[in-house]
């Protein structure tokens, strides 16, 4: 009890309120413009974080990435344009309500079962956490070798691009992440002479690039989004109870399918709102009014998305394996504060744990008010002019890489990892798999030496350990999975050729 205690005075101090409040605006407005998306959001919030207090700079992530994740619905709803990535699997959908009349029941329905998801959420982190704590103290190197690799691997399967294309973006992450004396040897390695690349590529300039550098670059490429038609909304959660008893189980079904999701390294919101979209239209008893302005898809998409968000910190927290992108971002700013992840973290710095917890209920709770004034704001947010937005991006970039290091070095990091994800996604490499690559390349390196190490070169004990077995067996079955898909299709397409011979 004197644990939650201390945790509520932690997040009540003044500078950690005025960070909730001050992210979920911002967090709220950058997940409504279209193409801007919460990872992008979160990422450029790190040099912010340098200057507040441990608490305070989680309480930055936490609130900003739940606001946008809600926000991108907005967008999706008006526009048929998602705001974030876990906006488009139902942005048909939504923007079909509009068409009918539905603009309100469609952004209450988004903004209300987003907050019903966050807080299942962030309840399953509760429970979970604390047992899987307790497991993990008894890992050692060479179960955390595995569950690294179980992380790469989930990050390549879960990819909706092509399997090897995630596995070579995969790659060329793990590649990254070697650059640099920071290695097991402490021998320079891909420096090329540079003394700037002696400490090697930093995570959060790389993270900045990548996602936000490169959403610039696109919107340069692309057309600007059609103005949005003045128009003045309703009541915002009028029908909303209703929904919730008359979509009870799709709901905890999306909440459910969130939080198993969320725990898999790499998955993340995105892809929990496509399986749950999926999920409902295929167990829907109204099957035919799907693609017609159907809320029952919303509901539960719309609850799954964010409960994956809350859900994904279980494996950042225990083990320092990123459950996405934005809690990728998140682990870099743990370790900057001190708050190294691991089962440790909940018996030394358990007030610190809990406040975590408050924090998200505590923005779920908040996203209801400031998602209905930003709904009604939306119609003056949307028709801020790209060519505005896109230059403030662009030097928020900047400034803030350079405030990483106070380093230009960190600058042109920025913008190389900018034209290298653009690249990327115009070919449809998912960007996801590499940031995974070089956000855990040191601990799959680090882990498999010590191993080694312990081991004396021998590979029996990666096998032999009961937990390193299971581990073992469910890593090499999701390399392995790709392969087996490949050959079931190829099998497939000798079927027809072989009966039309016969």
């Amino acid at each position: 009890m004197a644990t939650y205690l201390e945790a509520f005075q932690l997040v009540l101090a003044p500078d950690v309120l005025i960070a909730i409040m001050l992210s979920s605006i911002y967090g709220l407005v950058v997940g409504s413009l279209p193409g801007l998306s919460a990872t992008m959001a979160t990422a450029l919030l790190v040099p912010v974080t340098f200057y507040l207090s441990p608490i305070a700079a989680i309480a930055t992530i936490v609130s900003a990435s739940a606001m946008a994740i809600f926000s991108g619905d907005i967008p999706g709803a008006l526009l048929r344009i998602p705001g974030t990535p876990a906006s488009a699997a139902y942005t048909d959908e939504a923007y079909a309500m509009t068409r009918k009349g539905q603009a309100e029941l469609a952004l209450g329905a988004g903004l209300w079962f987003s907050a019903i998801g966050g807080i299942a959420g962030t309840i399953s982190l509760m429970a979970l956490a604390p047992p899987l704590a307790d497991m993990a103290l008894s890992f050692s190197t060479f179960e955390y070798f595995w569950l690294a690799f179980l992380g790469l691997m989930c990050a390549t399967l879960v990819a909706r691009s092509s399997p090897v294309k995630a596995i070579a973006s995969m790659l060329l992450g793990l590649l990254i992440s070697c650059v640099g004396m920071e290695n097991p040897g402490g021998i320079p390695r891909f420096t090329f002479g540079s003394t700037d690349l002696l400490g090697g590529i930093e995570v959060i300039p790389a993270l900045v690039g990548v996602f936000a550098v490169s959403e610039v670059m696109r919107a340069m490429a692309t057309a600007e989004p059609p103005p949005m038609p003045r128009r003045k909304f309703g009541s915002i959660l009028a029908g909303q109870l209703h929904l919730t008893g008359k979509y009870w189980w799709p709901m905890t079904r999306g909440n459910i399918v969130g939080i198993i999701i969320g725990v898999l390294p790499g998955a993340g919101a995105d892809m929990a709102a496509w399986v749950s979209y999926a999920m409902s239209k295929r167990f829907s008893k109204e099957k035919e009014k799907f693609g017609t302005g159907h809320v029952e898809g919303l509901v539960e998409a719309g609850a799954s998305n964010n409960a994956s968000l809350a859900s994904g910190w279980v494996p950042a927290l225990l083990f320092g394996v990123p459950g996405d992108t934005i809690t990728a971002i998140a682990i870099g700013v743990l370790y900057m504060k001190g708050l190294n992840p691991g089962p440790t973290l909940f018996t030394e710095k358990a007030s610190s744990m809990y406040a975590i917890y408050i924090m998200f209920i505590v923005a779920n709770i908040l996203m209801i008010p400031l998602g209905i004034v930003m709904i009604r704001l939306a119609s003056h947010i949307l028709r801020a002019p790209r060519s505005a937005i896109m230059p403030i991006i662009m030097l928020c970039c900047a400034v803030g890489s350079f405030a990483t290091g106070n380093s230009l070095f960190a600058v042109l990091t920025v913008g190389f990892f900018g034209v290298l994800g653009y690249v990327m996604e115009s070919n449809g490499y998912p960007v996801a798999a590499m940031v995974l690559g070089i956000v855990m390349g040191t601990m799959v390196e680090q882990s498999f030496v010590t191993s080694l190490i312990k081991s004396d070169g021998s590979i029996l004990p990666f096998f032999e350990r009961p937990v390193s077995a299971v581990l073992a067996s469910m890593a090499i079955g999701a390399l392995l999975w790709p392969v087996f898909v490949w050959l079931r299709k190829q099998a497939r397409a000798r079927r027809p050729v072989a009966a039309a011979g016969s």
